[in-house]
């Protein structure tokens, strides 16, 4: 937990609420002046508020649980010094004919005014955040929110939506009205698809224009599938679902298995919240129909959901001057300097330690067996390898790591946050090492990625030990046996030499070459390199 007094004054720290149906999300946030935000913390309560299905009532011990929930909420918002905290009512207390009175209710007891937000809103809401968290580009996507009361659909790609709409589909209202065996049977399977198919007409027509191929899946039912498929086919989603990504037939396998469970064999799964095993069902049904009828290729999972949107939505109107982190399109960039900002980035350094790593991977990318994806991920990984001394200078590589892999990153799988976290570590100090618990926790293919691509580091970041930019001018002479690096510098190289010599035993180890640094003085550079052949 942060308090806020810890902060600068020119931050803003809110709190965004979204009411569903099955479940209460806060999430607290600070917004920078240059409209970035980062996490402070976040609390999730499980209420169920249509728990005999959407009959629009509430019943009071559904208000109670609700109450309940936002005082923890709003002690939360306290103690954390919230400025403003922005509460959006879903489905449930939207339809619901004492909805107005719960609304009341929360102002009263609990000191929150929420607002119960149109459907169609809350689709465009959730369509940004997903935008936000995933790298999207111009291949049009179906996303889809699966919450308690309603669905919301929205087809569009890294530019602009087409489509975005919410329908009354949601697992606790289909699972009331259509579900009422256990384990599902085959007949109230056939009822749920026909609805389905009535319900989804005017979806149908542009998913087949834009040749949909990607369902990216936000909430906490989309969230409990992505969870289950990760651990049955043995991926990376310890700790991250964001940008978890399954084939169709990884889900089919999954659903095969899953629709004839009963109760008690859906209870032991540990992926499966506690409160969702008797509404799940309707919503394993929807996926697999969408799936089918569309001729999904592949599955997504995206973190960020309507609270998320909810943010986006109050930087976007309350602070329309501002100069945006989010000029940046790509949210895998965005997230980056985001972090780097937030931790007061060595900007000079890391830029051109950056550079050098990047012209050593060009030079040694065959070589090494490295692929082209990961020349991006050594730029970000050099660019926040001293993000650490934000906490302290001392042992600053393990404290990258951490803040790397805990700074929910957009846009990156959990496999690409590792190895960024890993890569950074390893700039100094020990290298990679089987006793280092995260290093041996990652797969062998990621493993030999981080040590190659942390030899890279290594070197370039000895070759600015002063963090002056000393370097102005790096030749690489790349042989059979030996590699010679010419270095051109502005003032006195031996510092720059020092530091790179003694990191270039891992670069050595994985090109299997000896490494010789050598000073080129300006006025000599065109004989030294006619000397050595280096052109």
């Amino acid at each position: 937990m942060e308090n806020k007094s810890e902060n600068s004054t020119s931050t803003k720290r809110i709190a965004a609420i979204d009411l569903g149906t099955n479940s209460f999300h806060a999430v607290l946030v600070d917004i920078y002046p240059d409209g970035s935000f980062r996490t402070i913390d976040k609390l999730k309560e499980m209420v169920i508020l249509a728990e005999k299905g959407m009959d629009n009532h509430l019943s009071e011990e559904a208000i109670e649980r609700g109450l309940d929930a936002l005082k923890r909420i709003k002690f939360l918002c306290d103690s954390q010094e919230v400025e403003e905290i922005l509460a959006f009512a879903t489905s449930a207390i939207r339809e619901a004919k004492n909805g107005g009175d719960f609304i009341q209710r929360m102002i009263d007891e609990v000191g929150i005014k929420a607002r119960a937000i149109p459907g169609k809103m809350e689709a465009e809401l959730i369509g940004l955040a997903v935008r936000h968290s995933i790298a999207l580009d111009e291949e049009m996507v179906l996303m889809v929110d699966i919450g308690g009361g309603s669905v919301e659909f929205i087809i569009g790609n890294n530019q602009k939506f087409v489509y975005h709409n919410s329908l009354k589909l949601g697992v606790a209202r289909m699972a009331a009205k259509f579900v009422s065996e256990d384990p599902i049977t085959k007949d109230e399977i056939k009822n749920l698809k026909k609805y389905y198919k009535k319900a989804l007409k005017e979806i149908k027509g542009v998913m087949k224009n834009y040749g949909v191929k990607t369902i990216i899946g936000s909430s906490g039912t989309m969230e409990n599938i992505g969870a289950m498929v990760a651990t049955r086919n043995s991926l990376t989603a310890n700790m991250t679902l964001n940008e978890l990504v399954f084939n169709s037939s990884d889900f089919k396998s999954l659903y095969k298995d899953f629709i004839k469970l009963d109760r008690k064999e859906r209870s032991k799964i540990k992926e499966l919240d506690e409160k969702r095993i008797d509404i799940i069902n309707p919503g394993m049904v929807l996926v697999k129909y969408l799936v089918k009828k569309f001729n999904i290729e592949q599955i997504k999972i995206s973190e960020a959901a309507l609270r998320d949107g909810m943010i986006l939505n109050f930087i976007n109107k309350e602070r329309p001057k501002l100069d945006l982190v989010a000029n940046f399109p790509d949210p895998r960039k965005r997230s980056i300097f985001e972090l780097l900002r937030k931790c007061n980035w060595l900007e000079t350094h890391s830029t051109h330690v950056a550079s050098m790593a990047l012209q050593l991977f060009d030079e040694f990318k065959e070589e090494l067996k490295l692929e082209e994806s990961d020349r991006e991920l050594l730029e970000y990984a050099s660019l926040l390898h001293d993000i650490g001394y934000y906490i302290s200078y001392r042992k600053h590589h393990k404290h990258a790591l951490y803040l790397i892999r805990h700074s929910d990153l957009r846009g990156f799988t959990e496999d690409e946050i590792d190895i960024l976290a890993n890569v950074a570590r390893y700039h100094r100090r020990s290298t990679p090492k089987k006793r280092h618990f995260l290093y041996k926790k990652l797969e062998k293919t990621l493993r030999k990625k981080v040590k190659r691509l942390s030899a890279l580091l290594r070197v370039a970041d000895g070759l600015d030990r002063s963090h002056y930019q000393n370097v102005e001018k790096l030749e690489i002479d790349n042989s059979d046996e030996n590699v010679n690096f010419y270095i051109t510098t502005m003032g006195d190289p031996e510092l720059e030499i020092w530091g790179a010599e003694r990191k270039s035993g891992l670069f050595e180890k994985v090109t299997g070459k000896k490494l010789e640094i050598y000073a080129v003085n300006k006025n000599e550079r065109e004989r030294i390199q006619n000397s050595t052949g280096n052109t």
